[in-house]
């Protein structure tokens, strides 16, 4: 009975690990895939509806965002007024035909809109643009 019992051990209990990792990479993906990827230094903007704009393709190195409230940004940080017309007398120096986009939100004060159309002309920098939607 000796011999009996030896051969009756019982075997180690296994965790299959395949399955496990199968569903963790599945969780990860999901995840990734439903992720919304948002700077915190993007303004919050409606961008105006135009029932006549053409394409909304811009090849430009800058752009400049107004918010509903009127706060400025270059790039997608936030500047004054006294900064944006620094920073695009930097861009007239390097290439004055740079496209510039202005994203201004549907809401935003006419003010600061022609604020930032005023300061382009008045450094020369006329290659610039409304975005709508």
């Amino acid at each position: 009975m000796s011999t009996l019992q030896r051969r009756r051990r019982r075997k180690r209990p296994e965790l299959n690990l395949i399955p496990l990792i199968d569903v963790l990479v599945l969780l990860v993906f999901f995840s990734f895939v439903t992720m919304q990827f948002r700077s915190s230094a993007t303004l919050n903007i409606t961008l105006p509806k135009v029932e006549t704009a053409g394409k909304n393709e811009f090849k430009g190195p800058v752009t400049i965002g107004i918010s509903a409230e009127g706060v400025l940004s270059f790039n997608g940080k936030e500047a004054t007024e006294e900064q944006l017309t620094e920073l695009l007398r930097q861009v007239r120096d390097l290439d004055k035909d740079a496209p510039i986009l202005i994203r201004a939100d549907e809401t935003t004060p006419l003010k600061m809109l022609t604020l930032v159309m005023d300061t382009c002309r008045k450094l020369g920098l006329n290659r610039f643009s409304l975005q709508s939607r």
